[in-house]
């Protein structure tokens, strides 16, 4: 498996909001104000690192889903010379919502399995790699204990993330989304947190024109999996890391994000 999706067309509104208690530098603070996170300048752009990160895990192809405006972010890569990546393009006409922007890949994909990721989280390389060795379809839980260990992720914004349920098999049987007091406590320090880091074949596609819009008025893509679980007879392997996640949705990360990634040397 070679491919890789990258979601790039969020509108950015967290990164857009203006945060004076957060050190930016110029260059930062005008890329904030675009809302492209992936092109948050560390040294290089952000994004930068991510797929440095997926060309060592071992994948070559990568298409970057954008939004119609991110004419700056498809220019940088278009012109970017790159000897591990080679890089493709899908357009999320208008936002709405995770599944909506995989579903723009599906001409990409075309009849091969694929990883998909964030633009704005950095993942560890042995977690894209794992899912590259899977053969099958499958995500990576993320143990929170390393969150809280090594993530810039603060404890507060770590409590919401969504929990990963399993059955004996080690199989994923339930994405918990927001999820409440009760069941943090049930599911303890120990539980698994999803950061969107997937293994998919291209069954994928059909669920995400099948579901309905969330309450949120989206479509989003733990219910495009629940579907294919429940309507296609798709099994999704859970893989467990104990790396942490980098994350860079708000101003205010952008400085730790900053001080973890110095010195990391890009290879693109």
């Amino acid at each position: 498996m070679e491919k890789a999706v990258v979601l790039a067309a969020g509108l950015g509104k967290r990164m857009r909001r203006e945060d004076p208690n957060a050190p930016l530098d110029e260059r930062q603070v005008s890329v904030a104000r675009t809302g492209v996170k992936a092109l948050i300048p560390i040294d290089r752009p952000f994004l930068d690192y991510v797929l440095t990160n997926v060309a060592e895990a071992g994948y070559r192809s990568v298409c970057l889903v954008t939004g119609p405006d991110h004419h700056e972010l498809r220019r940088y890569y278009r012109e970017l010379p790159a000897t591990r990546l080679r890089f493709e393009f899908a357009i999320q006409e208008k936002p709405l919502g995770t599944a909506d922007a995989l579903a723009a890949a599906a001409g990409f994909a075309g009849d091969d399995s694929f990883l998909l990721i964030n633009s704005d989280n950095y993942y560890p390389a042995s977690a894209l790699r794992a899912l590259r060795e899977l053969n099958e379809n499958g995500l990576v839980g993320f143990s929170f204990d390393s969150f809280l260990r090594g993530s810039n992720i603060p404890p507060e914004r770590l409590a919401a993330f969504a929990i990963i349920e399993a059955d004996g098999d080690g199989f994923l049987t339930r994405i918990v989304e927001k999820p409440g007091e009760e069941e943090i406590a049930e599911a303890g320090p120990k539980r698994l947190v999803s950061m969107n880091c997937w293994r998919f074949n291209p069954s994928i596609f059909e669920a995400c024109r099948s579901i309905d819009l969330s309450p949120r008025g989206e479509y989003e893509i733990p219910d495009a999996v629940m579907y294919s679980i429940a309507n296609l007879g798709q099994k999704y392997k859970v893989l467990r890391s104990d790396e942490p996640v980098l994350d860079l949705s708000h101003r205010s990360d952008v400085e730790p994000v900053s001080k973890r990634l110095k010195g990391v040397e890009v290879k693109l």
